[in-house]
């Protein structure tokens, strides 16, 4: 059998998984990978295939169809977001999918907390500054007693809140399917409240509905000055609305680990915006959560593909 790996913090960490795959008679097909690959590239590889561990890859009922005419048996989602993957073409076309969920919800909160300081303190902005051969002392502002939305209450959306009030920030949840667990956060229907937020943290699902919701509307709703992080998908923003709103002075700052288009396109208007902190879509990659949600996606490819996953190799140390 041949297992193809797409996703790029499994393949940075690929040879201290190969041994797993040799072990069992298993051929790993292993492309260069900066981001994703194309459809076009994945309709060519496919059918040679027998399993596929997917990253942020175009997983579309085209490239599944190519697979299934080929060799492709069962694919697994590596990680939590699965807004890149047509379900529903797997099953019409019966290849077992699954992804990893609640993999690394404590590595993205701190992430997310990194950058909300980053914001608030312009370290950024002061890194930028020494390196030119200046000296700058922007003023900051403090966090404890301000206020924070989040948006999103799953395992990430969880752990940013839980960092948030133990620093002593007032909490807003905006998640539709979550109500006060007699937890210390104020429970919402977004954008209501955002009036007084200081803070705006995104790790909801991307979904139709979610799909740029932070928008013109919504942005206008908000409190002058407010800062954006998003550490879960690019298209939950409206990049042109927040452009126009970090030119006004509307959002006064933004962090960005996601984009619309990624690798951010060098003609991208936000890259003139100063005040932003930009990631690579790198929030999750740390080598202890790498090794776990990849440990993750290989018992559960195994597992469609009738491999033993009982060894002591598939354990996370």
């Amino acid at each position: 059998m041949r297992i193809l790996v797409t996703c790029p913090p499994m393949l940075g960490q690929i040879e201290s998984f190969r041994a797993i795959f040799e072990s069992r008679g298993l051929e790993l097909v292993t492309p260069n990978v900066v981001q994703t690959l194309s459809e076009s590239e994945l309709e060519e590889i496919l059918p040679t295939v027998d399993g596929w561990i997917i990253g942020d890859d175009p997983a579309t009922e085209r490239v599944f169809i190519a697979g299934k005419a080929g060799k492709l048996k069962a694919v697994v989602k590596w990680g939590v977001g699965t807004d890149n993957v047509d379900f529903a073409a797997c099953k019409r076309l019966g290849i077992p999918v699954i992804n990893t969920p609640n993999m690394f919800g404590r590595e993205v909160a701190d992430i997310a907390l990194h950058y909300l300081i980053g914001l608030a303190r312009h370290t950024y902005e002061i890194d930028r500054g020494v390196r030119a051969g200046s000296w700058p002392k922007p003023a900051g502002i403090s966090i404890y007693g301000r206020k924070a939305g989040v948006i999103g209450f799953g395992d990430i959306g969880r752990a940013v809140a839980s960092r948030l009030y133990a620093l002593g920030l007032e909490v807003q949840v905006y998640d539709p399917y979550s109500r006060n667990e007699n937890l210390p956060y104020l429970f919402e229907e977004f954008p209501n409240g955002m009036e007084h937020a200081d803070f705006l943290v995104i790790t909801c699902a991307l979904t139709p509905e979610t799909k740029e919701m932070v928008n013109a509307e919504s942005i206008g709703r908000m409190k002058k000055g407010v800062r954006i992080v998003n550490v879960s998908r690019g298209a939950l923003i409206d990049e042109p609305a927040l452009i126009r709103a970090l030119e006004s002075g509307q959002v006064s700052a933004a962090a960005l680990d996601v984009f619309e288009v990624e690798p951010l396109p060098m003609d991208s208007p936000l890259r003139r915006m100063n005040q932003c902190i930009f990631g690579t879509h790198n929030g999750s990659n740390t080598v202890d959560a790498v090794r776990r949600a990849s440990l993750e996606a290989i018992q559960r490819l195994f597992g469609f593909l009738d491999i033993p996953t009982d060894d002591d190799d598939l354990k996370n140390d």
